[in-house]
């Protein structure tokens, strides 16, 4: 075969794009059992964060397994023999649906004695994404702790919710006022009482979209809090 000829250069890169492709598929097949591990221990890495346990993503298994139960929640009431197990319920999917139809995650800790309920969160942000998990103390309503991440908003800006100086400002706050449900407003000027916070600085737009993904994610659970109270 004439080396210097077209067919000669289109049939080596044709060989070429075929061998890459092949090789980076079957490193991407070898490498998602691996990805989705790292997946699994990191949300249990931050359900437990949000209890204040904090521990590194490889070490997360075996406190959540000691700390944490498990329980689909579906109009208010536990699902007693749901399809889906609680963990595994994707809520990307699930905040398409109506609040009252939803199969959603709740995760109760048990942490040095005392009850925590904690519920998964989805929203988006300006640019994409947001999610991040609320616990409540034992009374169903309080605050313990929060944290918040996302995929691609601003650094500086709208990114600032991943922060303890944000994520700190929820302790203590109240989604019930009394018998009925209080959303949690995530102020443009200065927060007080109960049920707000400071939002963003220049990041107004992922505020807004925290505090709509607060209220949405919160509803599906109001029932059973109630119950709880």
């Amino acid at each position: 075969m004439n080396v210097n000829s077209n067919s000669y250069t289109y049939t080596f890169a044709l060989i070429l794009v075929v061998v890459v492709a092949a090789l980076l598929a079957g490193a991407a097949s070898m490498l998602k059992p691996f990805q989705q591990s790292n997946i699994q221990l990191e949300k249990k890495q931050n359900i437990l964060k949000s209890v204040g346990v904090i521990v590194d993503r490889n070490e997360a298994d075996a406190p959540f397994e000691k700390m944490i139960t498990e329980y689909v929640i579906k109009g208010g009431n536990i699902v007693e023999s749901p399809e889906v197990a609680a963990f595994d319920i994707d809520m990307s999917k699930a905040v398409k649906l109506t609040p009252d139809s939803r199969e959603v995650p709740l995760y109760i800790a048990d942490k040095d004695g005392e009850k925590f309920f904690i519920l998964p969160l989805r929203g988006k942000g300006l640019w994409g994404p947001i999610w991040g998990y609320v616990a409540l103390k034992s009374d169903g309503k309080t605050i313990a702790g929060a944290t918040f991440d996302h995929k691609g908003e601003t650094p500086g800006l709208g990114a600032e919710i991943s922060t303890d100086a944000f994520q700190d400002q929820f302790l203590g706050k109240s989604i019930f006022e009394g018998g009925s449900y209080a959303p949690i407003t995530v102020m443009k000027g200065t927060a007080s009482g109960d049920h707000q916070v400071d939002g963003i600085s220049g990041g107004t737009i992922t505020s807004v979209g925290l505090e709509d993904m607060l209220d949405d994610c919160i509803q599906p659970y109001k029932n059973y809090l109630k119950t709880v109270q």
